[in-house]
């Protein structure tokens, strides 16, 4: 998520996931870096263990609220969640 962070600091739209697990971690990550209404898409816990098929699934699914994201940019002070 910093690397999101960083690139919509530099002007470069950037679209960070988490899973739910880490939701707290990554507005506590925002904060800490002075956005603290930072955007970001949130998916289930856990991934590490999933088939590329099933993985593969999951990016189609989230992936249409990642190009929304990255159209809307960071303007809009919510976040985005599946």
């Amino acid at each position: 998520m910093l690397d999101g962070i960083l690139f919509e600091k530099a002007g470069i739209p950037a679209a960070s996931i988490v899973t739910d697990l880490f939701v707290e971690t990554g507005r506590a990550m925002a904060e800490t870096w002075g956005v603290p209404n930072y955007r970001f898409l949130v998916m289930p816990h856990p991934i590490a263990n999933l088939t590329e098929a099933e993985l593969d699934g999951r990016a189609r699914e989230i992936a249409p609220q990642v190009i929304r994201l990255l159209l809307e940019g960071q303007g809009e002070e919510k976040e985005v969640r599946k």
